[in-house]
């Protein structure tokens, strides 16, 4: 039986996740968003690039669920964009809305899939996603750590002149501003970050990492990161359909690990067929305990504005 991931969203991400699906040949797409023509426009012209790009899979654009139908996957993208001054908390009624809809139609469609969250605020959203769908919380994982992770890796490899390949790192924590890059398990090929460099260059690295996001939005002006993110999202994809057991940095709902309960958080798992097939609890020293302990507070005020919201 051939793989269906279906992809919510049409815009930048969620396009570009499409796209890198069907490149690396993952599953058949299924591209699906309220704008009528958009997601056809694009499936179609994705399906046209499959004889030059040399991929086999079948690309749809609808604006409907029915498609969606026995999805193994199920990536939400859709929601309104940052803009320039807007924190990703401002974000957070309009693309609850967004979310709360998305995950109630994907859900009776394909009651087996896994949801991969992108959408920001990205904790509160994933929050959001398990309430409604009512799946365990090992197939609504949240896509925020890989891509942190990513930032961090490529400031560090161009600020040392090094393959990005060599770089090894873990950014923790809820998306956003808070966010925790552990500096103590960064190293390239082995060599510990500290080693390399000092202290006050490390510190600009971490900032820039957590302001990632808003620099590109900065660049762009109107509007945010897609590459990245899809590129992204799209490793977890592939380590889940392909069973490839990665440990990535990934937001789950945590059950006391960590200390922290009924919230997501961005932390190592092992990603398989299953979803989150293990949440890997690491040592952390008090600064680094700390400095997780106030990022998800800053989850937790976010999902408190939901729920006074929805009560």
């Amino acid at each position: 039986m051939r793989r269906k991931v279906t992809v919510i969203g049409a815009g930048n991400v969620g396009a570009n996740t499409a796209q890198k699906i069907a490149a690396k040949e993952l599953a058949d797409v299924v591209l699906v968003d309220v704008v009528e023509g958009v997601p056809q426009g694009k499936g179609l012209d994705m399906l046209e690039s499959a004889p030059v790009e040399g991929y086999d899979v079948k690309i749809v654009g609808t604006n409907g669920y029915e498609e969606t139908a026995g999805s193994d996957i199920v990536v939400i993208t859709a929601g309104f964009p940052r803009k320039p001054g807007m924190s990703r908390d401002d974000l957070l009624l309009a693309n609850y809305e967004v979310v709360k809809s998305a995950t109630e139609q994907a859900v009776k469609q394909s009651p087996d899939a896994i949801l991969i969250l992108v959408t920001n605020p990205l904790d509160a959203m994933c929050w959001t996603a398990l309430k409604v769908s009512g799946f365990p919380r090992e197939r609504v994982i949240g896509m925020a750590g890989v891509l942190d992770t990513a930032r961090f890796r490529t400031f560090i490899a161009e600020e040392l002149n090094v393959s990005f390949e060599n770089v090894t790192a873990m950014v923790l924590g809820g998306h956003g501003d808070t966010m925790v890059p552990l500096v103590r398990f960064t190293n390239v090929s082995g060599i510990p970050l500290s080693e390399l460099t000092d202290s006050a260059t490390i510190e600009r690295l971490v900032q820039r990492t957590r302001d990632g996001g808003a620099e590109i939005v900065k660049y762009l002006k109107t509007g945010s990161a897609y590459y990245a993110p899809a590129a992204s999202t799209v490793e977890m994809v592939e380590s889940i359909l392909r069973d490839k057991k990665k440990v990535l940095p990934c937001a789950v709902y945590l059950n006391g690990e960590y200390g922290l309960n009924e919230l997501f958080v961005g932390v190592p798992v092992k990603l398989g067929k299953k979803g989150v097939e293990q949440i890997y609890e690491i040592k952390l020293q008090d600064g680094e305990k700390a400095a997780l302990m106030k990022s998800a507070e800053a989850v937790r005020e976010l999902v408190g504005v939901i729920k006074s919201k929805i009560q």
